[in-house]
């Protein structure tokens, strides 16, 4: 089974910048955005052979998360089911017959932290919301998690120590979701892999010079680690700020 993520910044912006060309290509079999910042109404895009489900957020051109799937779901949520954090389109679970698969884009603590008190709140909810899932099952959560774990997850890691994306607290955040028994399914697979990013600055030729960082993931409950076969990231693909991630796992997808 065929899974892929990616952060388009704005779908409408990244459709014409060969997003339904690179869905085609990947032959994913269930395929999550984010950051779509549009609601459905908005355009009229037609997936063929997918099943689609959307949550945007309540403000136009902000944040939203959508969800192609070839097979339909068992069931369907949108949000984590607290109205608190369930207005800015963050996350979609499908749930299939062998695992959920959670659609995440974190929020982002911004330029100097101003969010971070926020952003943690919602990491509570967000941990306890998928500790809840792996009660009943397998869990995959893809998206934008909005920070790079470890220094080998960012091109300049002294510099960006207390920023946005790779303050302490934050990398802690991600810590405990991994003490959950989440696995981070890239490092899996190249534990010691330099150099791969997922997102570059637009500013100063970054992606060119590949001063990026690794801030999209596919992570899997450990109950399902056997079953994983690869994972990828696609930083070939352009459209968008961010380059596709995927991963192969065998589990089969007929509900």
């Amino acid at each position: 089974m065929r899974l892929v993520s990616w952060n388009v910044n704005g779908l409408r912006a990244c459709m014409q910048k060969g997003f339904e060309a690179f869905l085609l290509e990947s032959g994913a079999d269930i395929f999550c955005v984010q950051e779509t910042k549009m609601h459905p109404q908005q355009a009229d895009f037609s997936f063929d052979h997918y099943h689609t489900f959307w949550n945007s957020a309540h403000k136009k051109g902000y944040s939203g998360v959508l969800t192609l799937s070839k097979d339909t779901p068992l069931s369907v949520r949108y949000g984590l089911g607290l109205e608190e954090h369930d207005s800015e389109g963050r996350v979609i679970t499908c749930e299939y017959e062998n695992f959920y698969l959670v659609n995440v884009y974190a929020p982002n603590s911004q330029r100097g932290l101003l969010r971070l008190p926020y952003r943690l709140q919602w990491e509570g909810a967000f941990r306890d919301f998928l500790q809840n899932l792996t009660k009943h099952k397998g869990v995959v959560v893809c998206g934008d998690l909005n920070v790079a774990h470890n220094e080998i997850d960012l091109a300049n890691p002294q510099s960006n120590h207390y920023n946005a994306g790779f303050s302490d607290p934050e990398r802690d955040a991600f810590r405990q979701l991994l003490q959950l028994g989440f696995v981070d399914t890239y490092r899996h697979f190249y534990p010691n892999q330099t150099e791969a990013y997922t997102w570059w600055s637009y500013m100063n030729q970054s992606r060119a010079r590949n001063i990026g960082w690794r801030i999209d993931y596919f992570l899997i409950s450990q109950d399902l680690q056997a079953q994983i076969k690869d994972a990828q990231i696609h930083a070939h693909i352009l459209g968008s700020d961010h380059c596709p991630v995927g991963l192969e796992i065998g589990v089969s997808d007929e509900s």
